[in-house]
């Protein structure tokens, strides 16, 4: 009876031990982050007619593991002597316009079920007609035109592939700080073959430009089927032709703002088009010089984005202000209803100080490594549930970066620009978690734009630089040079692991010896948007192996055109379509200033193997 007794003290004493452990080691740690849900994505061949042949490339997939090896065949004919194990490309040199190739895994040594076949692009790129909507005259008189502009991605249908999402601005389209009446926005789908799948026209009361219309591409039920969510408000038509709220309202005033009417939030079916449910948007405008102005500037300035908040599953974010006034709302759309999740408002006495700290655009990770999304909103990072998680009181900006910019220090980084002269810093980095500053460097002007990528391997890690006379600094505050490369987007383009630098419809390489770029590509009857951002329609990995692609509208706005790699690889890395953080960036990249995406880890030179992303896919 004693000894039993005496086990038992020794079994609550452990157990207290274990406890106290468990309660003070962080949440990742404690227990594991549950799998998030992803896109089931098709292997996505892409091959291309090359001098020495075809070049092909495929994905390998988040759900896999780095060992998984594969076959290529070219019309039916193992093209391989040897399983393809060190990478996901491989140039035929038998490959003629005419081939056409599959994939097939090797798992185990059991060779797997053939993917879809791909035929052979005879350029570096694909064209995919689109249908260009017919201009109009404003009430005053002014005619415009439309232009292809932002895009997104999503597979609309469960098939595995994208779609493309595209926007189109009318030529008089405004900033917010300019009067005057602007066509309306439509919103278009097509398949890559170039078949449009529906057209929503936003209607007469929703005004054109970069801060009014935010759309997110996402699956957010987990249907295995993407919707697309936007603001919209009265004269609103759905891809199926159905009206939202009074078709005839006009809410224009004579400045061509519309600051008065129903505000609302519409889940469109992204296979139809069709509205699938309206509510009110929140936040609501409510007094408009509450906002900061009484004309219709700051009140109208919108961001959204796509976060995990609860781990597992994607929310919608729709924020409204950053300049004063800031509100982020969290939305669920389950079993065909949107519910609101929590409300983050900077007048509320327990987020006193945070007016004023968000970007044109904002990013979303898991910076506090808990498993849940924060939403990083500029100076302000919000958190999963709603709270401040910190302030760093640095002020309103426009460039954001987020991701593991240096891989020998634990956790995220954030490098953020910022535009006010007051700011302690013109460009800074800081913990991502913790938001405390690592090192910054003072300007005292508009510091507009600033960039993080690892372009130069001989500095551990990225490298960052802004406009003006920052300068390139590694990551750790080591000043390289005064001369700094193109400071708009980068991507992963050629063989190695470093990024290239992509600006308007040009993508250069820049040489750490020399401290110039040199030019690698440059499109071919295609054009940039949004006038001085020069930035594409969109910047993804689309296609084949771990590259990214770019696409651009072409002159004629006839087409969108997709540029994508031929350059080999011996570097072997998981679709970055399946890496939470990058799938989450090309998700709010269309918003407002467009910005590059970037991973939840370390992808550079010096890196280790591609981690295997924690996810289920939808079916």
């Amino acid at each position: 009876m004693c000894l039993l007794r005496l086990d038992f003290r020794k079994s609550i004493a452990l157990l207290l031990i274990v406890s106290l452990i468990l309660s003070v080691l962080p949440a990742s740690s404690a227990e594991a982050a549950s799998p998030r849900q992803a896109e089931k994505l098709s292997r996505g061949v892409v091959a291309v007619k090359v001098s020495g042949g075809v070049f092909v490339s495929w994905r390998l997939l988040g759900t896999e593991d780095l060992s998984v090896s594969f076959n290529l065949y070219r019309n039916g004919t193992k093209v391989n002597s040897n399983p393809i194990t060190g990478s996901t490309n491989y140039l035929d040199p038998s490959g003629v316009q005419s081939s056409v190739y599959t994939v097939r895994a090797i798992v185990n040594g059991s060779e797997q079920a053939a993917s879809p076949s791909a035929g052979v692009w005879g350029n570096q790129y694909l064209d995919v007609p689109i249908q260009r909507p017919a201009g109009g005259t404003t009430p005053d008189g002014v005619s415009y035109t439309y232009s292809a502009n932002d895009a997104s991605v999503g597979d609309v249908d469960g098939d595995g592939n994208y779609e493309i999402i595209l926007k189109w601005d009318p030529s008089n389209s405004k900033d917010n700080s300019q009067s005057g009446y602007t066509g309306n926005v439509y919103v278009d789908a097509y398949r890559l073959d170039g078949t449009r799948l529906w057209r929503i026209d936003l209607g007469r009361n929703i005004r054109a430009g970069a801060h009014y219309t935010q759309f997110l591409v996402y699956d957010f039920d987990g249907d295995g089927k993407a919707e697309v969510v936007m603001k919209t408000a009265d004269g609103t038509k759905d891809g199926t032709g159905v009206v939202i709220g009074s078709a005839s309202a006009d809410h224009r005033n004579s400045s061509g703002y519309i600051l008065t009417g129903p505000e609302y939030l519409t889940v469109f079916s992204g296979q139809t088009g069709k509205a699938l449910s309206t509510i009110d948007y929140v936040p609501a405008r409510g007094t408009v010089s509450s906002w900061g102005d009484n004309y219709g500037n700051r009140v109208d300035r919108f961001l959204a984005g796509v976060a995990y908040v609860d781990g597992v599953r994607p929310s919608i974010i729709m924020a409204r202000g950053y300049y004063t006034r800031t509100v982020v709302v969290a939305f669920d759309w389950r079993n065909g209803s949107l519910t609101r999740r929590w409300t983050f408002d900077s007048n509320s006495s327990t987020n006193t100080g945070t007016a004023g700290q968000g970007n044109h655009s904002l990013s979303v990770a898991d910076v506090d490594d808990d498993g849940k999304d924060e939403i990083v909103y500029g100076a302000l990072t919000i958190d999963d549930n709603g709270s401040k998680l910190y302030n760093t009181s640095l002020g309103h900006g426009d460039a954001l970066h987020v991701s593991d910019l240096n891989p020998g220090r634990a956790g995220l980084e954030v490098f953020k620009v910022m535009e006010e002269t007051s700011s302690p810093y013109g460009a800074a980095v800081w913990d991502a978690k913790t938001g405390s500053i690592l090192w910054g460097v003072h300007t005292g002007q508009d510091t507009g734009r600033g960039m993080a990528a690892d372009i130069d391997p001989t500095y551990p890690g990225a490298e960052v630089w802004a406009s003006g006379s920052v300068g390139l600094y590694s990551i750790t505050g080591t000043k390289i040079s005064s001369s700094t490369p193109s400071v708009n987007f980068g991507i992963w383009w050629d063989g190695d692991l470093s990024r290239e630098l992509l600006d308007g419809i040009k993508i250069d390489k820049w040489n750490h010896t020399t401290k110039q770029s040199a030019r690698i590509l440059t499109g071919s009857g295609v054009e940039s948007n949004n006038s001085t951002k020069a930035n594409p329609s969109l910047q993804a990995d689309l296609l084949g192996d771990w590259r990214e692609e770019v696409i651009w509208k072409k002159s004629d706005n006839t087409g969108l055109r997709i540029y994508t790699t031929v350059d080999l690889t011996s570097t072997k890395i998981h679709t970055l379509m399946h890496d939470p953080v990058y799938r989450l960036s090309v998700a709010w990249q269309n918003v407002a200033y467009n910005q590059p995406p970037h991973t939840g880890y370390f992808l550079g030179n010096g890196m280790g193997s591609s981690p295997k992303p924690n996810i289920y896919t939808t079916p």
